[in-house]
């Protein structure tokens, strides 16, 4: 049985995580600020790593705003690396997005470009998770995306994932041996961006009309048609949109 901390265990994926590392055995630590542990600030780092085999981050940013999100991945993560050295942690885990590697202003991708090249050259073994966009997001891209009474999304292809899946892998990941790679997960369907939003407003009885707009930015910026896509190699998951909106409501 590995200890295994889960940085942001109390969130959206860290929570599930956690659920399924316990269920298969192993003792799943949950870290967050709410239980005392800030990878801002570092409080609570060193004790909650003590004896920990393995750290899996799949904490988040309380602001995209472009110079908080670089602020927070670059400082967390570095906290989070001298802390799990310190501690003697075998296997360093962290979720991070398809895309970051591809041409893109996205400022959030950068942030976690920063965080990813930090891990890499930690010297601690390592293992990458890059997921596609959650159907969880669904609610929150058309939130920033409306302009007048419509939401204005492009085309870009993508293939979105269910948050239960993503935390599938993570688990997984963080209870085999360091890859010391990085790894793709995706969903079972390509789509665009705005067929994405579209079918879930649609599903849920939302009027809004979502309009395709290849100039609209997402979240602030351009991208380049398959910025989104996963590539060759990529594990692919079993649920559809199609499965996952009758079984989840939209979020508060």
């Amino acid at each position: 049985m590995a200890k295994i901390v889960v940085i942001g265990g109390s969130g959206l994926i860290g929570s599930k995580v956690v659920a399924k590392l316990t269920e298969h055995g192993h003792d799943a630590v949950p870290a967050s600020p709410n239980s005392g542990v800030n990878t801002i600030t570092g409080e609570g780092l060193a004790d909650v790593l003590r004896g920990a085999d393995v750290v899996v981050d799949v904490s988040n940013s309380p602001s995209f705003a472009p110079d908080d999100v670089m602020e927070f991945f670059t400082t967390s993560t570095n906290n989070l690396v001298a802390a799990s050295r310190e501690a003697g942690v075998g296997h360093y885990v962290a979720l991070t997005i398809v895309g970051t590697d591809r041409p893109n202003d996205i400022d959030y991708f950068a942030a976690k470009a920063a965080q990813e090249k930090l891990i890499r050259e930690s010297g601690i073994p390592y293992s990458l998770v890059h997921a596609t966009q959650f159907f969880e997001f669904i609610g929150g891209i058309a939130a920033v995306s409306g302009k007048n009474e419509g939401i204005h999304l492009p085309n870009n292809l993508m293939q979105p994932i269910a948050a239960e899946d993503v935390a599938t892998a993570v688990a997984r990941t963080a209870a085999g041996a360091p890859l010391n790679a990085d790894v793709e997960i995706a969903g079972p369907e390509v789509m665009g961006l705005d067929e994405l939003v579209r079918r879930g407003l649609a599903f849920r009885g939302d009027p809004r009309e979502v309009v395709t707009d290849p100039e609209a930015p997402y979240f602030g910026a351009r991208m380049q048609e398959r910025t989104l896509m996963p590539v060759e190699g990529v594990q692919v998951f079993d649920t559809t949109l199609d499965e996952w909106l009758p079984a989840n409501p939209p979020r508060d």
